[in-house]
């Protein structure tokens, strides 16, 4: 299938949603007949018209849309399922999360790697687990996907899963794996990322200094999520060394100077 007829074939998927709810819409009173089991049952517009899309008609037309393309990450063709994670990364709505967590384990590496990228897009921590299994990949693209969307999530969860897998074979692997724990922001990365400075990639090296700086500067209370006690949480003014202050130079004003 050529990727026009793809796209066409997608963009039929999802209209057919948008057609089919506004004439529910706009025609609440019609009623449809059909035939079941011998008996004769009564459709509603919505019913008639979603039954094939498998799509509730109560729904609002972006939630049916989005949970339409969500359908399409299980079609047959791999450049649908494609053409859906893209989409659906792109609308960036949290409920197409459980769609796309279970499109990780797609047999097409392509659909694999846009399912990883809608959700980084999506920001949802429900995520993590998910997109962690992915930096065990076999595909070394996909792991480096992984790793920068755990940093787009910036849960402090990664942090472990990345810093298992902070030695990978693949130097791109690796540097994406030092930048995402830079933006995550998590102390518990500073020795892994102290010995990424002795990477035999320089790519490598220069990402760790970067991402050192980033945590450090956290932890020096700029920002980030590093922990920083004030040494003195609950300041006080500095008290009066004289309690009583008289303006007056001389206390007895009936004693001349």
């Amino acid at each position: 299938m050529t990727p026009l007829a793809v796209f066409v074939r997608t963009l039929m998927k999802t209209s057919a949603v948008f057609i089919g709810v506004t004439a529910v819409m706009l025609h609440p009173s019609l009623e449809w007949s059909s035939l079941s089991h011998g008996a004769t049952t009564r459709q509603s517009p919505a019913e008639a018209l979603t039954d094939g899309l498998g799509v509730d008609a109560q729904q609002a037309p972006a939630e049916a849309a989005i949970d339409a393309l969500v359908s399409a990450l299980k079609d047959v063709d791999a450049g649908v399922r494609r053409q859906a994670a893209a989409a659906l990364g792109e609308i960036g709505n949290t409920r197409a999360v459980p769609g796309l967590i279970d499109a990780l384990k797609d047999t097409d590496p392509d659909v694999r790697q846009r399912a990883i990228s809608a959700l980084g897009e999506i920001g949802d921590a429900r995520a993590v687990s998910g997109i962690a299994a992915a930096l065990k990949d076999a595909s070394p693209s996909i792991r480096s996907r992984a790793a920068a969307a755990l940093g787009e999530l910036q849960d402090a969860a990664a942090v472990e899963p990345l810093i298992a897998v902070i030695r990978d074979a693949n130097a791109d692997v690796r540097r994406h794996v030092v930048m995402a724990l830079g933006e995550i922001d998590d102390a518990r990365a500073l020795p892994a990322l102290t010995a990424a400075l002795k990477d035999e990639d320089a790519g490598v090296r220069r990402a760790a200094i970067l991402a050192i700086a980033e945590i450090s500067d956290g932890e020096n209370g700029h920002g980030g999520h590093g922990v920083h006690v004030h040494p003195h949480p609950h300041p006080h003014p500095h008290p009066n060394p004289n309690p009583n202050p008289n303006p007056n130079p001389n206390p007895n004003p009936r004693i001349r100077n």
